[in-house]
């Protein structure tokens, strides 16, 4: 995190953070938020206890003498990954926490937000410029549960065969790629650049250290792929040539019958797309979107062409050659996820935000339709496994000059 002041009144933000994450379960019912239909999905009230929890350790467990927390129970059902924070219970067993209920889970919120409140409004000076950057730390990860939670009801949602729509028609939609969709490739000079988060603004800590990073010079497409080339390299048998994949990608298309991005129906010779909104058909100039790090490096083949580094897609899209750069979907890399030449985990808890899973992920850069306003950045480095396909993640190529 950079270590500055939060810009705006404290309450304000703090209020307005809480209830988007309130807006987006609101169309939901109680059983919409109860159901977990894999191991990486949360249910809907899970993500909106944790993101209380957050704030309920953090601040004010960690910050008022003699604190005594809202109810017993709770610090280890809504716990994420926080070793240092106390017992956690399973993830792939969330979906089994029928109590408390969707709403008993908003009083937890409505009494944690009322006791934020009262403690933030009593801070002087100097504790405010203390605790600022936890108080802004806490806003971007319940920001990043509100893209969760849109995530992963979405699964939920395509497991119910009556393929429900969980919000009205054009909410969080991907929109079509404006004009030709062929490939328009920019041209990337390179040379040694400085890469990551420079501190004017906030970040996460993987973002940094900033650094030199050498990128010889590159091409990169303007343009996402879209659904119209995938379906091309579905037809010359992309999911059936070998030639093209990662062994262990070839490996998962096999063992799990790969055969289109997750989410598209084929019925009677036309494809359709589950989204949050229900199930439509196709729309061939959108990005294509819900593919693993396997499948984009498997196209990227396919299409003589490569994934990009991280470190190029942050250069291209500081220089202004990219289009749709984090208003449709996150877009893999080549970059394996690891830690920058001089990245330290902060000391605690908190450290155990990002540092621990530089392992076996895959970075994404850019930001998505699901993403809220405000909180993408060119220097944000988004990690998932590179079987994951649940993410809203499409492809980007690059190729060497």
């Amino acid at each position: 995190m950079a270590p500055h002041m939060i810009d705006q009144d404290w309450l304000t933000e703090y209020a307005a953070v809480r209830q988007h994450t309130e807006a987006l379960a609101a169309p939901l019912s109680p059983e919409d938020q109860t159901v977990q239909t894999m191991a990486d999905v949360s249910p809907t009230k899970w993500h909106r206890a944790h993101v209380t929890w957050f704030f309920e350790t953090f601040v004010l467990g960690d910050h008022i003498e003699g604190y005594r927390p809202y109810a017993d129970g709770y610090w280890t059902l809504f716990n994420s990954y926080y070793e240092a924070k106390g017992p956690r219970h399973p993830r792939p067993e969330r979906g089994f926490i029928t109590r408390p209920g969707a709403g008993e889970v908003g009083d937890y919120r409505s009494d944690i937000d009322k006791r934020m409140l009262e403690f933030l409004s009593g801070l002087d000076e100097t504790a405010i410029q203390a605790l600022a950057p936890l108080m802004e730390l806490g806003f971007h990860h319940e920001q990043q549960h509100q893209e969760l939670l849109l995530m992963d009801i979405k699964h939920v949602m395509s497991r119910n065969p009556l393929r429900p729509a969980a919000y009205s028609s054009g909410q969080h939609h991907v929109h079509p790629i404006a004009g030709d969709t062929g490939e328009d490739w920019a041209i990337v000079d390179g040379g040694l650049v400085e890469i990551g988060a420079a501190g004017e603004r906030f970040c996460f800590d993987n973002e940094t250290p900033r650094h030199p990073v050498y990128v010889p010079a590159f091409r990169i497409d303007r343009d996402l792929v879209t659904n119209r080339q995938w379906l091309e390299f579905m037809a010359d048998g992309g999911y059936a040539r070998h030639e093209f994949w990662l062994s262990d990608g070839w490996a998962r298309v096999k063992a799990e019958g790969w055969q289109a991005p997750l989410y598209w129906i084929e019925e009677d010779g036309q494809w359709w797309q589950h989204t949050l909104s229900g199930t439509r058909p196709l729309d061939l100039d959108e990005p294509v979107i819900h593919v693993s790090h396997y499948e984009a490096d498997a196209y990227a083949s396919w299409a003589g062409a490569r994934l990009p580094t991280e470190f190029e897609w942050e250069l291209a899209a500081d220089q202004g050659a990219l289009r749709n750069v984090d208003d449709a979907c996150w877009q893999w890399t080549s970059s394996a996820y690891l830690p920058y030449p001089g990245f330290h985990a902060a000391a605690g808890a908190v450290g155990e935000y990002n540092g621990k899973f530089m392992s076996n992920q895959m970075v994404l850069r850019g930001g998505a339709c699901i993403t809220p306003a405000g909180h993408a950045r060119t220097t944000y480095r988004n990690f998932y496994p590179p079987h994951s396909r649940w993410a809203f993640s499409g492809v980007r190529l690059a190729a060497d000059v």
